[in-house]
């Protein structure tokens, strides 16, 4: 990430930096990978280490199957519409391993009344429908229909969402989340082959400073529990901040595809990185130019990696019976291609208008209990070509 800054901040870091009754505001330094990764510095009103009371902490995560077998799967999440009371209650793990989790998020609350801090993962969130804001101790962030919200770990947050209908896709990582390696330049500048830019990457936009004296409760995610602490004061106290470390908006429309005269292969598509996963974003484009060319994908076999795709909007011309919101694994150890029909179908169309996400991970995903009642159990067999049980056209270019 680049570097920000909002509110007051003093000329040089770890010096004197005093409130108007005299007394230091207190110093915060906000470090990745130790001391070597990326970080920033928050200046508060109050001591951040000061707490009220801590509370009992709750159990809190999924549970993976182990004896789930191998076998191409569609999970019909689309016609969910609330997936539990409020943003964590309604966190539904669907796919899971040792680097990242993947859910869906449809809380009837539109607004946290605690804050949150994932203090063992970054997150990204993707909002496939709402609008609102994310708070947070770096600022105010605006957020909307399409947005990809990068949330480091250990940021102190809360979202606030209009009403009308709300679907998050929750992407947790044990890695830190970031821009793609190859599209930096040496000093981590994006270059111009990036699909995007710094100009597209929305950074917190306002400061919130809260002197309010209350009770604030911070729920904090770590080892399996809800980690309850209450504060005498707001974490948003801060006056100034300055980094690389902050939370940002990526919207999924500023994504500019890489198209060629024959079929692209799936790394074009690559958005972000983490280790032993990559998220990718495919959205509407020309189709391929050569005179013989097959616009949908050609059959491919994973040999290393299980991918993900989560379906959010358009016609998907390479596959029946999937709809807006659903996802799809296709697992290490099989080949997946196009469903009977459409590679044929899809000679001559010159574009598509489809959007989805995809995670690609290089270690095998788990599917937890939350997932099996959106299980699709005819999907194994949706490419045999008179198979129709179970299965609703789409439409295809």
């Amino acid at each position: 990430m680049y570097y920000h800054r909002l509110g007051k901040i003093p000329p040089k870091r770890h010096t004197q930096f005093r409130q108007p009754d005299g007394s230091l505001y207190k110093e915060e330094l906000v470090s990745s990978e130790g001391f070597s990764g990326i970080y920033s510095n928050l200046y508060h009103i109050n001591p951040p280490t000061r707490i009220k009371e801590l509370r009992e902490p709750v159990r809190y995560g999924a549970r993976k199957i182990d004896d789930y077998a191998l076998r191409q799967t569609h999970l019909n999440t689309s016609k969910v519409t609330t997936t539990g009371e409020d943003y964590l209650d309604a966190r539904k793990v669907l796919l899971m391993n040792a680097d990242c989790s993947i859910s869906i998020c449809s809380p009837r609350k539109r607004t946290m009344d605690y804050f949150y801090k994932n203090a063992e993962g970054d997150e990204v969130l993707y909002v496939h429908d709402g609008k609102g804001i994310l708070l947070s101790q770096f600022g105010k962030l605006e957020i909307r229909q399409g947005d990809y919200i990068v949330i480091p770990r250990t940021v102190i947050y809360k979202l606030e969402f209009e009403e009308g209908p709300l679907r998050l896709l929750i992407i947790e990582s044990a890695s830190p989340v970031e821009t793609v390696k190859r599209y930096r330049n040496q000093l981590g500048q994006l270059q111009e082959h990036s699909p995007y830019c710094e100009r597209d990457i929305r950074p917190p936009h306002e400061l919130i400073t809260e002197t309010t004296k209350g009770e604030f409760l911070m729920k904090i995610k770590k080892q399996g529990y809800l980690h309850q602490y209450i504060y005498d004061y707001s974490p948003l106290d801060l006056v100034g901040w300055d980094g690389f470390l902050w939370p940002y908006a990526l919207s999924i429309h500023d994504f500019e595809p890489v198209t060629g005269r024959i079929h692209q292969p799936p790394p074009v598509h690559q958005t972000f990185q983490a280790r032993n996963f990559v998220i990718c974003s495919f959205v509407p484009r020309l189709f391929d130019y050569h005179p013989l060319a097959i616009p949908a994908p050609y059959n491919h076999s994973n040999i290393d990696s299980d991918e993900v795709l989560y379906y959010a909007e358009g016609n998907f011309m390479s596959r029946r019976g999937i709809e807006r919101g659903s996802f799809t694994l296709h697992p290490g150890g099989l080949p997946h291609g196009p469903h009977p029909g459409t590679v044929e179908k899809s000679i001559g169309a010159k574009e598509t208008h489809e959007l989805a996400v995809m995670i690609d991970t290089f270690h095998p995903l788990y599917l937890t209990n939350d997932a099996m009642e959106f299980l699709d159990k005819n999907y194994p067999m949706s490419w045999t070509d008179n198979h129709r049980e179970g299965y609703n056209e789409v439409n295809t270019p």
